[in-house]
């Protein structure tokens, strides 16, 4: 999945999670639409982060989709992951969406898309979107390579990103949990 339009990342470390996103919306190849967008925000009584990238509407559709796990079983970030992509795999979705979130609640880290793949990162650092690679090279260095928050990691690695990525703006937001 090719996702244009904007950076999400994420990083979990000493027992914090932080996600960063930009936000910079974008229409084709060379028009900025909007700058900030906020496409980082707390779900399940702020018990939950939410980043996504993609299509608008698809990463709504697929964020509601996941609310509505989070809300049938409990808050059980996990389980609602899974069952989400299980609902998908089954062929009960109409079609798959041009959208990736990262979720994460105080234990758990996850990269969740729109065809169906669950992804549980094995460093504690994963990025998605057109900036995505960027944020995560940058966020795994900083990880091995010094004392920083993870607030602090996820935020540097942003601005690294946007300064690279034509798709990724410096206006940065960050949740922790």
């Amino acid at each position: 999945m090719d996702i244009r339009g904007t950076t999400i990342c994420a990083v979990k470390r000493n027992g914090v999670t932080a996600i960063a996103g930009d936000g910079q919306v974008t229409m084709g190849q060379s028009i900025v639409m909007k700058g900030n967008a906020k496409k980082v925000k707390r779900i399940y009584d702020d018990k939950v982060i939410v980043g996504f990238a993609g299509s608008v509407s698809d990463a709504f559709a697929l964020s509601e989709r996941f609310e509505g796990m989070l809300q049938k079983y409990s808050g059980n970030l996990m389980r609602s992951a899974v069952e989400l992509a299980e609902v998908w795999r089954s062929g009960n979705m109409v079609r798959n969406l041009e959208a990736m979130l990262i979720v994460a609640d105080k234990d758990n880290l996850f990269i969740i898309s729109g065809d169906g793949n669950v992804v549980d990162p094995e460093s504690g650092v994963c990025a998605i979107g057109s900036g995505g690679n960027f944020a995560l090279s940058a966020a795994r260095a900083l990880i091995e390579n010094t004392d920083m928050s993870a607030e602090e990691i996820a935020l540097k690695a942003m601005k690294i990103a946007s300064d690279i990525c034509i798709f990724t703006n410096n206006n940065i937001i960050v949740e922790t949990v």
